[in-house]
């Protein structure tokens, strides 16, 4: 806990957290949602909505036991906040009693609740007293059980048979903080050396990565501000060097990186090779973040503000060497990161998303050169977003090869159905890669 989470009192971060939670079932996504709170109660705020989120299943199927109809949204909110934070007394992050107390008084406090406080009050003190006895009620509610909608655990049921309740699992588990090394500026090896000196526990993750033992905002992390190390999930840190492998060029090499915001992966591509990156993104705020990724590092990326389909107004006609693409998709391989996304989602989004892949690797793919490689991604354990979408692409454009390519990558190397990489971290997101070849005319 630090210093402004001991100060704010509590009821002020359930107020927060309720309010969070209430943007996020009208739609709005956690990140825009605790943009909107204060900066003196936005870290404690944030941990707390994130305990929320990978415990609402289960505080929604106890406010059904506990009462037959919902009271209005505001006060639903804060009551399943405290259910989510209380339910399991161990995991707890205060104690319960504690909880209780600061809710019923989050509730007084608030107009927009106050006229349900002693509703909250009895909801909270009954849950309490027969806690152990409803929270078994609720044990055979998969819902419950897993904190995921019901469509997403059956969808990975079919998918994923012999690995689905470990995903679920994985899901509800903070991710670990996994950082990318410049190598242009330092080594693995050297700024783990450095890490240690600095006090701070660190291992290896692969080849160009370390994983903390312990988060830690950015700017105590030494060389994050100089450009020395980015964070980056060791799943996503495979993305450069897939596509610059096998790669030759007589100069530098012209490379696309469509949907490239936070630039990231573009940045990652420049650390390692001399070449000429074009960065996409619809969106001019996210633009603005790959322009500033590339100013922390020291690097340069043409930026455009372009929608990627619409090649005719943007692309001036040159041919690339290298394309990747990480595709607009569910995010579904990194809920542990963004707990919000499972409760934002419907299970028609994925059918949505995948016509928005198709529509890009068909509008992209002419770009290729002859022998050129076509790397497609995308941050998501589902089939449709991944495997199935390019054996769809591959029988329409017999141009097209598929090279050794990691396939799907479930979270966590140890779930992993296809043969991980010797280079990948051990605890990673999902992740879904196919590297493609265009054959000569």
């Amino acid at each position: 806990m630090n210093n402004n989470e001991q100060v704010v009192p509590l009821w002020r971060q359930l107020q927060a957290a309720a309010a969070v939670l209430l943007a996020i079932r009208s739609g709005v996504s956690g990140t825009a949602a605790l943009a909107t709170i204060a900066t003196d109660l936005r870290p404690g705020v944030q941990a707390l909505v994130f305990h929320v989120l990978r415990s609402l299943g289960r505080a929604e199927a106890l406010r059904r036991l506990l009462a037959n109809r919902a009271p209005p949204p505001p006060a639903d909110a804060l009551l399943c906040t405290a259910l989510a934070l209380t339910w399991h007394g161990q995991d707890a992050p205060y104690e319960v009693f504690t909880l209780v107390n600061q809710a019923v008084e989050a509730a007084k406090r608030n107009p927009a609740t106050q006229p349900q406080a002693s509703f909250i009050n009895a909801c909270l003190r009954r849950f309490l007293r027969e806690r152990d006895a409803l929270v078994a009620s609720t044990d055979k509610n998969p819902v419950a059980l897993w904190n995921h909608p019901k469509w997403w655990i059956d969808r990975l049921q079919r998918e994923w048979p012999n690995h689905w309740q470990a995903i679920l699992a994985t899901n509800n588990v903070q991710a670990p903080m996994t950082l990318r090394v410049n190598v242009r500026r330092s080594t693995v090896e050297s700024w783990l050396q450095v890490l240690k000196e600095a006090g701070l526990n660190a291992m290896a993750a692969g080849n160009w990565g370390a994983t903390l033992e312990q988060a830690r905002p950015v700017a105590q992390i030494p060389g994050f501000t100089d450009g020395v190390v980015s964070v980056q999930d060791g799943a996503a840190q495979l993305a450069a060097p897939l596509l610059l492998s096998g790669l030759a060029a007589a100069g530098p090499l012209h490379v696309l990186d469509a949907c490239a915001a936070p630039g990231g992966k573009a940045a990652h591509l420049l650390e390692m090779a001399d070449c000429m990156v074009t960065a996409l993104d619809v969106d001019p705020a996210r633009c603005e973040r790959i322009r500033q990724t590339m100013q922390r590092l020291n690097l340069h990326a043409k930026v455009l503000v372009a929608d990627a389909v619409d090649t005719s107004a943007w692309w001036d006609g040159q041919l690339f060497d290298a394309i990747l693409l990480d595709a607009p998709c569910s995010a579904s391989g990194i809920v542990r990161r963004h707990p919000d996304i499972r409760w934002l989602r419907r299970e028609s989004d994925i059918a949505q998303l995948a016509v928005v892949q198709a529509a890009l690797l068909k509008a992209l793919w002419p770009l290729l050169k002859s022998a050129g490689r076509f790397l497609y991604c995308t941050c998501s354990v589902f089939r449709a977003e991944g495997e199935n979408q390019i054996q769809t692409f591959l029988a329409h454009h017999t141009d097209a090869c598929l090279l050794p390519s990691p396939g799907h990558l479930l979270p966590l190397n140890g779930l992993n159905g296809n043969t991980v990489p010797d280079n990948l971290a051990c605890d990673h997101d999902g992740f879904y890669y196919a590297l493609l070849e265009k054959r000569p005319a």
